[in-house]
């Protein structure tokens, strides 16, 4: 049975941006279950709660960086074992990436370091492992690394967002050791640039994305963002792979955070739900139904859109809720669509709102322009909230829509990026809202989808599996 090595920049309960940090947590922990060994390496931040770490007596040194690394550990439930690098230097800042006034300015160094620190982690605690899982940009230079020494293991590359790339200028090739002959079109230069994840896309064994639809747009125009010719030219080696859904977090039926439990067999808790969300979000009484929407407020997951058709999803009779934090002009676009009673919108992170919004709401909306995968169209139909997504990525491969295919449905798709075409689905579920024995045939069959991670796991580990056979066939001939 292989041990699998994840590297991640982030990891669930210890650092999050976005759903990188739940495919971390809720992948790793699957492989567990099923028995293999699993370990994760990712950066000590400065959000990661020191009495939940316990510190290694191990030392990492990283040239010619110049950087050191001490080494700190934890336990996940399943037995993922998660080794952290600490460099405060590096990574005990307010923030992961980013701060609102752009990137850090040594991502390069940071991620760079990190990547290559993963080597001598493995030789400061005699790790060995048949795989190394490795996560978006930041983590993309590890398949770069080790090609550079002797190809000594199995790689496998995901692309959780293809538009984050990590891009620098060339001189830092030598100060992360590398050579300068990678700076070549086919390798790590792009557009005159050194790009992290271009270079993990060339050399890895194998290349994931988080859904099959995805692995398909990321080889044309519109969605391969500058790579889709060399993801053409390694289309043989890509792979999509759905996300799953951590349903110890994300079910009803006894979510931690609403005040009423449901489930397909017994709804009445979902009412209490909507009129707790009612209260909490100061919406009026009325007969309309509830759309909800939780994210990360920028013009990529379709927020401006969204409030482009606010005002007239109102006049049409419908409340809506809206939380997330993220770019600022697309914030004050939200924050301008508030009517009181009618449309509250909250600028925070609030993970307890969140999930009363998934619980609450009789829709909920997602006209993502691009979606690599998607998680909360996934919760919406556990909790009976039926998603109205645009058909993308991994919004496509999960929603079934009324109209398309009746006897299948569980949402509402559009597939024009338009506000005319989002606006048509809303009025379709106000009118299947007021169809309440067809809605119900909807809500239990959406309810009734599963999208565990052990679905997912038992695809990774055939992928696992098919990698390291035709590694042993290579090197025998």
């Amino acid at each position: 049975m292989p041990h699998i090595l994840h590297v991640t920049p982030e990891v669930l309960p210890f650092s999050k941006t976005g759903g990188l940090a739940d495919v971390s947590r809720a992948l790793p922990e699957a492989l567990s279950r099923l028995g293999h060994k699993v370990t994760v390496v990712t950066p000590l931040y400065a959000c990661v709660d020191r009495t939940k770490v316990r510190q290694v007596p191990a030392m990492v040194q990283v040239r010619p960086a110049g950087v050191a690394f001490d080494v700190y550990e934890s336990v996940l439930p399943a037995g993922t074992r998660v080794l952290f690098l600490a460099n405060d230097d590096l990574f005990g800042r307010p923030h992961l990436y980013a701060t609102r006034d752009g990137d850090y300015p040594d991502n390069y160094l940071r991620f760079g370091a990190f990547s290559s620190a993963v080597f001598g982690l493995m030789r400061a605690l005699r790790l060995y492992p048949d795989v190394i899982h490795c996560h978006d940009w930041q983590a993309a230079l590890v398949p770069v690394y080790n090609a550079i020494h002797l190809d000594l293991f199995a790689t496998v590359l995901t692309i959780h967002n293809l538009a984050y790339q990590g891009t620098f200028p060339p001189d830092v090739l030598p100060v992360l050791g590398l050579p300068w002959d990678l700076f070549n079109l086919e390798q790590m230069e792009f557009y005159g640039k050194v790009n992290f994840l271009k270079g993990g896309l060339c050399f890895a064994d194998r290349i994931t994305t988080v859904s099959p639809r995805y692995a398909r747009e990321v080889m044309t125009p519109l969605f391969g963002c500058g790579l889709e010719g060399l993801l053409a030219r390694r289309a043989g080696v890509v792979h999509g792979i759905l996300n799953g859904v951590d349903y110890g977090e994300w079910s009803p039926a006894y979510d931690p955070f609403i005040p009423a439990h449901f489930s397909a067999d017994a709804m009445a808790g979902k009412a209490a739900c909507r009129a707790a969300l009612v209260e909490k979000m100061g919406l009026s009484d009325g007969p309309g139904p509830i759309f909800g929407a939780v994210g990360r407020l920028a013009a990529q997951k379709g927020f401006d859109l969204l409030a482009s058709v606010v005002p007239d999803m109102v006049a049409l009779g419908a409340r809506v809720v809206i939380l997330g934090t993220g770019e600022a002009l697309v914030e004050d676009m939200l924050a301008r669509c508030a009517i009181p009673g009618k449309v509250t919108v909250r600028i925070a992170y609030d993970n307890a709102l969140a999930h009363l919004i998934e619980a609450g709401s009789d829709f909920f909306v997602m006209p993502s322009r691009y979606e690599p995968c998607g998680l909360n169209q996934l919760y919406s139909m556990a909790y009976g909230t039926l998603p109205i997504v645009h058909a993308v990525g991994g919004l496509d491969d999960t929603v079934v829509d009324v109209d398309e295919d009746p006897d299948q449905a569980t949402g509402l798709k559009f597939r024009t990026f338009t506000a005319e075409a989002l606006l048509d689905r809303v009025r379709r579920a106000i009118s299947l809202y007021g169809d309440p024995e067809r809605l119900q045939k909807v809500i239990s069959r959406a309810m009734a989808q599963d999208y565990s991670w052990d679905v997912a796991a038992r695809k990774y580990l055939t992928l696992y599996e098919e990698l390291l056979e035709s590694r042993r066939v290579g090197q025998a001939q």
